[in-house]
């Protein structure tokens, strides 16, 4: 099955059955139901002092909750073929809205990083709709090019000018955490494409010396990284949100103290409802509460992997290259929240997909959850119109 078939599946496809991931929507379900009550625990005590109701927070949520699972099946019933043209609009929509956030008057300030473009009462968070914009149009270029990466320097170098020139952007935000991010899902995508193991390893190399050199370029990003190779040395400084989350693991031991029962998000750990959202899970429902979230990511990015194993394996490499991207997107954000939470990485402003409290984060999370489901649906599709798909469905 050629992309040239993959083009004519242009209609919607609101069918279920076979073409539906239930892993993978099973998954992504439990994961956002956990989200919600995570976020009512952890946030009711800040949001009663803030805001007079213990549920503000709790009720914001459950309405991007509901504004994300209806832009998940919105964009379910859009073509992969979409993307796959709009590649070019994509990418200068991405680039618009970086460049965008940083103009005076229009981008919101929130503890020093400018990341937000107010819609009324609403924040985009632009570095979340660029990372899945770059996603795909990265992937249509992998399909375009493929020959051309595996063949030559130059062809295996052009995208990482779009690569840094996004990363440039979100640097003057600053957003390191997006940056690490996408910069690792595309090296990921281009890696799985094909392209050679010797300008592989040039490329990480080249990657890590920059990420030392924009580590000590800044002091706020050094002490971050020293903060975090001994928190408590300095307990009540650079290190005390670390320290404060690593508390909380530890109060957790194996079962947890109960939901609801946290002490950390009184006010200890800042960000428990947002970025740290982990650790109070960890405090409340323990090692055994952690294991089923991992896995819970485990099998999700598992499935988004295996959708685009099957779409490369019916000739479908747009689709592959976009299903591999979006699974190293989600599992790259939740490996280094996760991460930071338990103090294996420097501390980063990172969400945790389809469970912390941020209304584009989990919008855009629930966007890339259809856009796995629709090519899924399209590869079964084209295959019971007498295609093969390389391989058995399961």
């Amino acid at each position: 099955m050629t992309n040239t078939a993959l083009a004519n599946s242009t209609g919607p496809l609101l069918s279920v059955g076979k073409g539906v991931d239930f892993w993978l929507l099973g998954s992504a379900g439990a994961l956002l139901m956990i989200g919600l009550v995570m976020i009512s625990s952890a946030s009711i005590d800040i949001a009663d002092i803030r805001n007079d109701n213990p549920f503000f927070y709790a009720m914001r949520h459950g309405s991007f909750l509901l504004l994300g699972l209806a832009a998940g099946f919105a964009v379910v019933n859009v073509p992969v073929q979409w993307w796959m043209k709009s590649g070019w609009l994509l990418l200068f929509v991405s680039l618009a809205l970086l460049v965008l956030v940083l103009l005076p008057g229009v981008g919101r300030t929130v503890n020093g990083s400018t990341r937000w473009i107010g819609f009324g009462g609403l924040n985009l968070q632009v570095s979340e709709l660029a990372k899945l914009f770059l996603i795909a149009y990265m992937a249509g270029y992998l399909d375009r090019r493929r020959e051309e990466v595996m063949a030559s320097w130059w062809g295996f170098l052009k995208p990482m000018l779009v690569m840094l020139m996004a990363a440039f952007l979100l640097l003057m935000e600053p957003d390191f955490g997006a940056t690490v991010v996408i910069a690792s899902a595309i090296l990921g995508m281009i890696f799985l494409s094909g392209a050679r193991i010797g300008q592989f390893s040039v490329l990480i190399v080249g990657c890590a010396i920059s990420a030392v050199l924009l580590v000590v370029s800044q002091p706020y990003r050094l002490k971050r990284f020293t903060g975090y190779t001994d928190p408590w040395a300095d307990q009540f400084g650079s290190g005390y949100q670390l320290s404060q989350a690593l508390i909380a693991f530890g109060r957790g031991e194996w079962t947890g103290v109960g939901l609801g029962n946290s002490i950390q998000k009184l006010f200890y750990l800042p960000e428990a409802h947002t970025d740290f959202v982990f650790a109070i899970l960890a405090e409340e429902f323990g090692l055994l509460g952690c294991v089923v979230v991992i896995a819970l990511f485990s099998v999700l990015v598992f499935r988004a992997l295996k959708i685009g194993v099957k779409a490369e394996r019916a000739n479908q490499r747009f689709a592959a290259y976009f299903a591999y991207g979006i699974a190293l997107l989600i599992g790259g954000q939740a490996l280094i929240n996760m991460g930071v939470n338990t103090g294996l990485l420097p501390t980063k402003g990172l969400t945790l997909p389809l469970v912390s409290y941020g209304g584009s984060s989990l919008v855009v999370s629930c966007m890339c959850v259809g856009v796995l489901i629709r090519i899924n649906l399209e590869r079964c599709q084209l295959s019971d119109s007498g295609g093969s798909d390389g391989g058995k469905d399961g």
